[in-house]
């Protein structure tokens, strides 16, 4: 009787759990043309005209992996990385580290 007893209620348990644990599916709400184009034309509308072709410039021309890193195998970018400034070493605010040599200028 007591073995009866104890498989009626870990059949209960089991089954109440694995109800439990179900979880719904979540839907996505599908876009409609109408929102779609408002948004659209609100991104057109804040960009001037003339903001593109400013924008361009020599390092933005040069190779660049898909990560978007610039390619050292190309001399543009090799130039443009020996251009940097020379404080490499930084403090937490931005300014040069005088404890290295090189900021010590």
């Amino acid at each position: 009787m007591k073995k009866m007893f104890l498989a009626i209620i870990l059949l209960t348990v089991y089954s109440s759990n694995s109800h439990a644990q179900a979880t719904p599916a979540k839907t996505k709400k599908p876009a409609t043309a109408a929102t779609t184009d408002k948004t659209a034309s609100a991104a057109t509308a804040a960009k001037p005209a003339t903001a593109a072709p400013a924008a361009k410039s020599a390092t933005a021309a040069a190779p660049a992996k898909k990560d978007g890193t610039p390619d050292m195998r190309y001399k543009t970018n090799k130039d443009a990385a020996k251009e940097t400034p020379a404080t490499t070493h930084t403090k937490k605010d931005g300014t040069p580290d005088k404890r290295y040599k090189e900021n010590k200028k």
